[in-house]
C-alpha cells in the first residue's frame, strides 16, 4: 500500500513510511503535517531567545487566528469540502499505472507532483522503506537544490509557489486472496499544532481491465470525493479535512468467488 506523511516536526518523526527520520536545525517549531504518498518533513529554523522570526513560518500560519478557530477545529475527523474551500491549499497529485507485473509483485509505477509547497528552508519527502524503488526527480520549480538519497527526497531553500514532481515504483498493490487485489492510499493529511486543515488529492489510477475490474471502493462517491472511470482509467478527486484513507478493489476475471469489495480499509 502506499501510506506515507508529510510533516513538520521535532527532530526525530515516525511515520507508516519506514524508520525515524532526522532532520538536523538549531532549534524547531510545531508545524504542518500532511500525510501524503510521499511522507515531507518541513523544517524552519527558530530562534533561541524568546523574539522568533515571523518571517519563518509560512505563508499559510500567518493567516490563522488559532484562539479564534480554536472552537472549530477538526481533530481528525474526515470532513469532505467544496473544492473552493483549498482552492490555495497544498495540493497532492498522483499518478498509478497497475500493469499485468503489478498483479504478481504488487510494485506499480508512480508519478507524483506537489503543488503549493510552504516556503520553508528545508523539507525530505519519505517513502517506506522497502516500498519505493527507481525513485528520481522528474522536474521542479522555485526549490532551490532537491535529490534523492536512498527512500527519500530532499529539498532546500523552497519559495513560493513551489512545484516537485518525481517518479518511481511503489510497492502499492496487495493482493488479498486469490484474484482480489487492494489499492490503498493514505492516510492523507495537512495538519497544524492540533487541528486539520483542507487540502486537495487528485489521483489518476490506470490499470488493465482486460484482465481485472474494479468491484469497490471506500468511501463512496459523494460532494467532494468524486471517482469517474473512463475505460481503463479511475480519477479521484478530494477536497476535505482530517484523515482520508482511499481504498479500491479490483477482482481478476473469470474469479467467480471475488465479486464484491472486502471489509477492513483501515483509517489508520
Amino acid at each position: 500500500m502506499i501510506d506515507c506523511r508529510l510533516t513538520s516536526a521535532p527532530p526525530s518523526t515516525t511515520n507508516h513510511c519506514g524508520d525515524i527520520r532526522t532532520v538536523p536545525t538549531p532549534t524547531w517549531r510545531p508545524g504542518l503535517l500532511l500525510a501524503l504518498t510521499g511522507a515531507l518533513v518541513l523544517v524552519w529554523p527558530m530562534a533561541s531567545d524568546a523574539a522568533s522570526n515571523d518571517d519563518d513560518w509560512p505563508d499559510w500560519a500567518s493567516e490563522l487566528d488559532i484562539a479564534a478557530q480554536v472552537a472549530d477545529v477538526n481533530e481528525g475527523e474526515l470532513a469532505f469540502l467544496p473544492a473552493a474551500a483549498a482552492a490555495t491549499a497544498h495540493a497532492h497529485l498522483n499518478h498509478i499505472r497497475i500493469t499485468p507485473d503489478s498483479l504478481v509483485g504488487g510494485w506499480v509505477r508512480l508519478a507524483q507532483c506537489h503543488e503549493n509547497l510552504d516556503a520553508v528552508p528545508a523539507a525530505q519527502i519519505l517513502f517506506r522503506a522497502g516500498g519505493i524503488r527507481n525513485l528520481a526527480i522528474a522536474s521542479s520549480r522555485n526549490i532551490g537544490r532537491a535529490w534523492v538519497d536512498g527512500h527519500s527526497v530532499q529539498l532546500q531553500d523552497i519559495g513560493r509557489d513551489a512545484l516537485l514532481c518525481i517518479e518511481g515504483e511503489s510497492q502499492a498493490l496487495q493482493e488479498l486472496s486469490e484474484g482480489h487485489y487492494r489499492l490503498r492510499n493514505g492516510p492523507y493529511m495537512r495538519r497544524f499544532l492540533d487541528g486539520y486543515y483542507p487540502m486537495r488529492v487528485a489521483l489518476n489510477i490506470d490499470y488493465p481491465a482486460d484482465l481485472i475490474r474494479l468491484v469497490g471502493q471506500s468511501p463512496a462517491s459523494q460532494p467532494g470525493f468524486s471517482v469517474t472511470q473512463q475505460g481503463t482509467q479511475l480519477s479521484v478527486d478530494a477536497t476535505f479535512e482530517g484523515r482520508l484513507v482511499t481504498c479500491f478493489d479490483f477482482c481478476a476475471h473469470g474469479q467467480d468467488h471475488c465479486t464484491e469489495m472486502a471489509p477492513d480499509c483501515s483509517t489508520d
